[in-house]
């Protein structure tokens, strides 16, 4: 039986999940925190699923798998953006997560994006019209091929995000009561190394906490240093790292993790605190936890917000990602020319209806 044969979420979520802990450690209190969540809403889950939602999307949106392919960020949804300092000390907003970066068409971060956001919409926190959702997303997607790419740094630009970014959800005391209260935990030898050379000066004491985040990764040993610098509380964690689910998906397991690649060639003011490195045999993201370096959810978001501008940015931003890949313009601008007007509306319905059939049958089954 090949992963894609898997009839259910359920099974899917054992299969993958059989396959992931035979490649690392899983946190299992962790993982069941994450089952838990999966239950909460379409949106949890699908954000949770990457395994499932490509064989799915391959099955369901089978004209769109032939469209030209790109390194792309696979799971990517309206909850995957978020703000970083770059090299400058600028704010900078943009794609949050490449944990599932891969080679595939690149209708399938599209279509993902914008079946998110009609999902989003179900909970109320989004407003507009489905077919407004994926005309603006898909606006902001041509935009961007069309010129050329360009970061998004909140400096001076773009109001609108930089008031999310500033929000008071993300208030420095805030964060940083929190991080401080995180629970001690100890870690391995070489990740503590790697935490250790990753901290903003050489031989600064720091303990070790355990931090619950994210949907997709949770369940993944995470380890983050604190310590006390110049004044104040700084973070760096550390994340385990797997190849993309996408591979496993379609029963082609990488071996590489390639979300440095996407981001390396990307259209980007990079975050100097972000990288991979190698402890052991396990590959782990390291990177700054900070009250503006952290990804932005949407309850986060102010509730006067203009929604186009929103998910226009969201669309440029993923077109920025692909411009990484080279002749992605030309051959992606050539693609889009050629199919129908309401192609990705369709394929946004048809995976967000699929996903809350996902959700009911995960919601039945007690324990998966």
């Amino acid at each position: 039986m090949t992963p894609k044969s898997f009839p259910t979420v359920v099974a899917a979520t054992r299969a993958y999940e059989a396959w992931a802990g035979s490649q690392l450690r899983f946190v299992k209190s962790d993982l069941a925190e994450k089952h838990r969540r999966m239950a909460a809403s379409p949106f949890a889950l699908m954000r949770s699923t990457f395994y499932r939602w490509v064989p799915l999307w391959h099955e369901i949106c089978a004209g769109l798998g032939s469209a030209p392919r790109v390194l792309a960020v696979g799971d990517l949804h309206v909850e995957n953006f978020g703000t970083w300092r770059d090299g400058e000390g600028r704010l900078v907003w943009g794609v949050n997560d490449v944990d599932e970066a891969a080679s595939m068409p690149y209708t399938l971060d599209l279509t993902r994006l914008a079946a998110s956001a009609l999902l989003a919409r179900r909970e109320a926190h989004l407003s507009m019209a489905p077919s407004d959702i994926c005309r603006i997303i898909l606006r902001g997607y041509r935009h961007q091929l069309e010129h050329g790419g360009r970061a998004f740094v909140l400096e001076e630009d773009h109001g609108g995000l930089r008031a999310a970014a500033l929000s008071a959800d993300r208030d420095p005391v805030r964060f940083w009561e929190k991080m401080a209260s995180l629970p001690t935990v100890s870690a391995p030898v070489g990740v503590r190394r790697l935490l250790a050379a990753h901290l903003p000066e050489p031989g600064l004491r720091f303990r070790i906490a355990h931090r619950i985040a994210g949907l997709g990764s949770l369940g993944r040993p995470r380890y983050v240093a604190l310590a006390q610098w110049e004044g104040g509380l700084v973070a760096r964690e550390a994340k385990a790292m797997l190849p993309s689910a996408y591979g496993w998906a379609l029963g082609k397991v990488a071996r590489r993790v390639e979300g440095a690649t996407l981001l390396a060639r990307a259209v980007r003011c990079a975050d100097p605190t972000f990288a991979f490195a190698m402890a052991g045999d396990a590959s782990w993201l390291l990177r700054r936890l900070a009250p503006h370096c952290s990804r932005i959810e949407l309850a986060m978001l102010p509730k006067r917000r203009e929604e186009a501008t929103l998910l226009e940015a969201m669309g440029r931003e993923t077109a920025n990602l692909h411009l990484g890949t080279r002749g992605a313009a030309t051959v992606v601008r050539a693609d889009l020319k050629s199919r129908k007007g309401d192609w990705l509306l369709a394929a946004a319905k048809a995976m967000a209806d699929a996903t809350i059939a996902d959700w009911k049958d995960w919601k039945a089954t007690k324990s998966p």
